[in-house]
């Protein structure tokens, strides 16, 4: 049994574990750096421990000083959140070493799926439909055999990438060679993995991801998808769910796909396959093996706590629930506040009321630390209706009240109330459409 259990992240996530533990009667103890130690994760677990100081490298990317906080405060397990150590198969290699529970996909499944190569040949497998691309690419050469081969526009992806990370959109041949030993450097710096892959280059796509969870023995549990193609920078800024442009049909087939390729890899814990969408068509894009920020809209339509699950699969208790016993009700819409700036909060008002929920782990008087991310906090609203959804996200908006750092407040405002993602028709070009020339002449 799972009795206690090592946060080992921070931000609303952190908060967001430690409140599941709760709920399941297991002590929590929050492993946070200097910067964090009066962020409200610290304040609610069991217990804390400091692991370093605040850049990254020294305590929430720091293996050994990790490891060491959960063996020393006598944990069962450890959560690894999103980011950070979450998708390392090393790390989670790592914990299991260490004597402790790893509560996300087996080693082996993060290191394949890692491989966005890999990826993409276990997609296949499952009858995934894959973006027109290359295998490995070994060299300038190769790279520019494929990109004549595929057509202009194309992409160049890191294999090991992420989060837009090593990656290069490609107009013409003249530009290949620089971006592509650009694209190099950058996954070499931040994955440690330089090799490359291409893929034809879709222009406005759109951004869809399904929601799995496996028990590890291959039974494999759906939550519908999420609509992720409000982006800047191929960051996520507003998910929602149901996706406005899919048909029962087209949903059937991602989500039946999705679950048969966790199936074939007997996947474990909660995890996400990422597609993109252009003219009808839907491709396999990747697989995120870990829980995602946004998925408080997919608990909103099922009832599913996703976190209080990936804690019963790892206790080796199951899915609580059978696919038919999941039903998906209504409309969900998630907006991230991030800071535009570092600082301390003068005055932090966050909405309530009824179907608002807020994810955060700030209050004011705290300050927003220079050295992670920028995300201040979540909003979801749930409705009966995608209409209704978005007019309680706008009253919702109206409600915040941030003092002492700027925000991306208004602009989620404007992103909710323009008619282009009322109307649902909209790409992953919308953020640039509405707010990039105020962003670039602001």
């Amino acid at each position: 049994m799972i009795r206690r259990i090592l946060v080992a992240n921070r931000g609303e996530i952190a908060l967001r574990i430690v409140r599941a533990c709760k709920d399941l009667g297991i002590e929590s103890v929050v492993a946070y750096s200097e910067a964090d130690r009066d962020t409200l994760a610290v304040r609610h677990a069991d217990r804390s421990v400091c692991i370093g100081p605040a850049p990254s490298s020294e305590s929430y990317l720091n293996v050994r000083s990790i490891l060491s906080a959960a063996i020393l405060t006598r944990c069962d397990a450890l959560h690894p959140g999103v980011g950070f150590l979450s998708e390392s198969a090393s790390f989670a290699k790592a914990v299991e070493e260490a004597g402790l529970i790893f509560i996300g996909p087996r080693p082996e499944t993060i290191e394949l799926l890692g491989n966005k190569v890999q990826a993409r040949i276990s997609a296949e497998r499952a009858g995934l439909p894959v973006t027109p691309g290359s295998d490995r690419l070994d060299d300038l050469v190769s790279a520019k055999k494929w990109a004549s081969r595929l057509g202009y526009p194309v992409i160049l992806k890191a294999s090991a990438g992420g989060g837009g990370r090593g990656m290069r959109i490609i107009h013409k041949e003249t530009e290949l060679e620089s971006n592509f030993l650009l694209a190099k450097k950058e996954a070499l710096l931040f994955f440690g993995d330089d090799s490359m892959y291409m893929e034809k280059f879709l222009q406005n796509p759109r951004h869809v991801e399904v929601q799995l969870l496996g028990d590890g023995n291959g039974n494999v549990l759906h939550l519908g998808e999420r609509d992720c193609s409000v982006q800047r920078n191929h960051q996520k800024l507003v998910e929602e769910t149901p996706s406005p442009i899919l048909d029962n049909t087209v949903r059937e087939a991602m989500t039946g796909a999705s679950a048969t390729l966790f199936q074939n890899l007997a996947y474990r814990g909660a995890g996400t396959v990422e597609f993109l969408i252009e003219g009808g068509a839907y491709y396999f894009m990747e697989v995120n093996a870990r829980l995602q920020v946004e998925h408080p809209i997919s608990e909103a339509v099922s009832g599913v706590d996703l976190v209080v699950e990936q804690i019963r699969i790892a206790s080796k208790k199951g899915i609580s629930r059978k696919q038919n016993q999941v039903v998906l009700r209504g409309y969900s819409l998630e907006c991230r506040i991030n800071g535009l700036g570092a600082g301390r909060i003068a005055r932090f008002d966050l909405p309530s009321g009824p179907h608002v929920r807020t994810d955060t782990f700030l209050a004011p008087g705290m300050t927003l630390s220079p050295y992670y991310d920028s995300l201040l906090a979540k909003i979801i609203v749930h409705a009966p209706s995608r209409q209704e959804g978005i007019d309680r996200m706008l009253r919702a908006l109206d409600e915040v009240v941030i003092e002492g750092i700027p925000t991306n407040v208004e602009e989620q405002k404007m992103i909710i109330g323009s008619p282009s993602f009322r109307s649902g028709r909209f790409g992953t070009d919308l953020y640039e459409t509405l707010c990039g020339k105020e962003m670039r002449h602001g």
